[in-house]
Formats: structure tokens, C-alpha cells, sequence
């Protein structure tokens, strides 16, 4: 999709559930200039029909292979949108969980990064420590009692959850990454601020892992 450099920001926020990309992306949204449209991954999944998630949270390990072959159509879907909203001069705070640990690698997120050639695109590495995560994880949220796996008297640490951490951040290329176990959500949108204000570093992250620049 062309764009003439008249788009307005798209900050993509990657990371582990309960790693706080939903609550940066509110900070987002409270804090900055202008509409900044969430599409991330619960509202996509909110609209993703029952028989079909977790969608585009399908977690690492091949779980599902098949729900495999529908998921790069989401995100493709996701992402499309994405560029119409930036493109039509709304900005867009996406926080996802981008990982190719599928039963075969599908390649995803380098399709998603050439979905948005030619736009301005800060792309965040959310990163947290395993035990920060783990006591997030006890605490429910409304209607989300039953998400995240949580550990046990036999497992500190399910398996799930660790393979979440070992595969979300690859491959490691970002233009700014947080660690949300030292930075407050509003700390984290005013470094997000920051990097928008400087420019995002050339080539982008997304420029490099498409394979553009």
C-alpha cells in the first residue's frame, strides 16, 4: 500500500502476556496528542469468531497446527488495517505477541513489517523479568480469570509462560525496548514520546527484519 509520507505514527508494542503492552497502550492513548486507535491483539480477538481462538494469540509450542494456516490471514488482516487507519491520519499504539514458534516457522512478522512499507512505524520491545510475569499472573482481571496460565505447587513457572519469554523477542530487533519491571506504564509512553519526538532511528527496526533497508 503507497503512502505519501503524510501517515501519522504507528507504535508496535511486542511482548509476553502480562508483560504491561496493554497498559502502555493506554498510557498511549491518555497521554498523547491527537486519536491513537488500539489494535492490538484483544480487541482483534474480540471480534475473532470462538471456533477460531485464540487467533492471532495462538501461544508458542504448536499447540494448534490447525488454526496455523488461518493465522498469517489475520495478522495480514490486522495489519492492513493498521496502514488504513495511518494512512487516513489516525495514529495506532498495536500491542501483539509476535513470535514464529509455530509447528512450522510461517514468517509473519516479516510479512506484517512489509505491510507497512513506506509509513513511520516505532516498533517496542515490552520486556519483563519471569517473576515479575508470574505474580501478574495471580492477580484476575474481569473476564480474564481463565487466560493466563499460572504457576503451582509442582510448577513455578509453566511451561507455556517460559516459552512465551524465549520466543516472543526474536528476533531482537526493535527501535526502543522497556522493561516494564523498573519503568511505570506513564514512564514507559514518555520514553515512547521521546523516541517519537528524536525521530525513529534509520533504518527502522521494521525496515530491517522485511529485509528493506
Amino acid at each position: 500500500m503507497d503512502n505519501d509520507n503524510t501517515a501519522a505514527q504507528i507504535v508496535i508494542l511486542n511482548g509476553a502476556p502480562r508483560s504491561g503492552k496493554t497498559t502502555i497502550a493506554r498510557a498511549i492513548q491518555q497521554q498523547f496528542d491527537g486519536p491513537w486507535m488500539n489494535l492490538g491483539v484483544d480487541g482483534y480477538n474480540a471480534m475473532t469468531p470462538a471456533e477460531y481462538l485464540p487467533g492471532i494469540g495462538l501461544r508458542p509450542g504448536g499447540e494448534r497446527p490447525d488454526l496455523e494456516e488461518l493465522v498469517p490471514f489475520f495478522y495480514a488482516a490486522l495489519y492492513e488495517s493498521i496502514a488504513i487507519h495511518a494512512g487516513l491520519g489516525l495514529n495506532v499504539v498495536a500491542d501483539l505477541g509476535h513470535h514464529d514458534a509455530y509447528s512450522q516457522p510461517l514468517g509473519i512478522l516479516a510479512d506484517c513489517a512489509r505491510r507497512l512499507e513506506g509509513f513511520p512505524v516505532l516498533f517496542v520491545g515490552v520486556r519483563c523479568p519471569l517473576d515479575v510475569i508470574m505474580k501478574r499472573r495471580e492477580i484476575d482481571e474481569p473476564g480474564r480469570e481463565e487466560l493466563y496460565a499460572k504457576a503451582t505447587a509442582e510448577t513455578a513457572v509453566p511451561e507455556a509462560v517460559r516459552r512465551w519469554q524465549d520466543e516472543v523477542h526474536k528476533p531482537g530487533i526493535y527501535d526502543l525496548e522497556l522493561d516494564t519491571s523498573v519503568l511505570t506504564p506513564y514512564e514507559c509512553a514518555e520514553a515512547i514520546r521521546h523516541q517519537l519526538d528524536i525521530g525513529i532511528p534509520e533504518p527502522s527496526a521494521f525496515e530491517r527484519i522485511a529485509g528493506l533497508r
